[in-house]
């Protein structure tokens, strides 16, 4: 489930409108943010420096769409050895000149082998991305799939992803997303980061968050079969729990199912604590 460190994890500063010394380098190789490749460039100090604290003592880290490598230049000078995918070809001369000690991957990251990449490097593994908002999902999909080669993933997305997967039992928020993610990982928040937090700015606030992937009480094929309930199970959220799984057992068996776990079958998915979902499952 996820939690809350700090009663304000919003980052603030001047830093925001001064950037980390890249415009200058941006300029010189004649490259701005891609709209298409949805890039807003982190250049906060602060979030910078939170989301390294976070990578911690790992020796081997994995980056996903570094940008100009304003991540990677503090991480790779650690003396960590960090591997970076990033799709725009354009940006890597900035890469290259400004995180020299980085090794360099083109390459779309839905279509690279990231588990190989991730196993070819040093324990303990950290996994790095601020997520372009256009694939958030088909990453944090990958970035699951291979949680067993890592032992945190620092990830930055849009602010209302982030509420999504943090949301609790009983939060209309609350989705299959919710479950899913914490099924898989324990969930912190690190911090928020502002619009002024990137260049260009951003429509939306991002949220920093970090994921520990959880050992299981439970066999790939049990979680998965838990998961494919839950899934059904959000098929329409505003419906009940009733209706929507019914499609799976039928309605006299979804009926006798809810009444043998002493379920009321006029709950909403967003209700349903993960105990519940594994009963159900059983």
């Amino acid at each position: 489930m996820g939690q809350e460190e700090g009663r304000d994890p919003r980052v603030q500063g001047k830093d925001h409108q001064e950037g980390i010394g890249l415009r200058d380098l941006l300029a010189k190789h004649g490259v701005r943010p891609h709209k298409k490749f949805g890039q807003h460039f982190l250049v906060s100090k602060a979030v910078v420096g939170k989301i390294i604290t976070r990578v911690g003592d790992c020796v081997g880290v994995l980056e996903i769409g570094p940008g100009p490598g304003v991540l990677t230049k503090p991480i790779s000078e650690n003396g960590t050895r960090i591997i970076a995918v990033e799709l725009d070809r354009q940006i890597l001369p900035v890469l290259q000149e400004f995180a020299p000690l980085a090794e360099i991957i083109q390459g779309d990251a839905l279509k690279t082998d990231l588990a190989a990449l991730m196993a070819s490097l040093p324990e303990p593994r950290a996994l790095v991305s601020n997520m372009p908002y256009n694939i958030t999902g088909p990453l944090l999909e990958a970035f699951t799939n291979m949680r067993s080669l890592y032992v945190r993933a620092v990830l930055m997305m849009q602010r209302e992803v982030a509420q999504k997967i943090l949301a609790t039992p009983g939060d209309s928020g609350r989705g299959a997303l919710s479950v899913v993610m914490q099924a898989h990982f324990e969930i912190k928040r690190v911090c928020q980061a502002p619009p002024g937090a990137f260049m260009p700015p951003p429509k939306v606030e991002s949220t920093v968050l970090e994921f520990v992937p959880r050992r299981s009480e439970l066999t790939d094929e049990q979680l998965e079969t838990v998961l494919t309930i839950v899934r059904s199970g959000f098929t329409q959220p505003r419906k009940t729990i009733l209706n929507n799984i019914s499609g799976l057992l039928g309605r006299e068996e979804t009926e006798a199912l809810l009444e043998a776990r002493k379920m009321n079958p006029q709950l909403r998915p967003h209700q349903l604590t993960w105990e519940q979902w594994k009963s159900l499952a059983e």
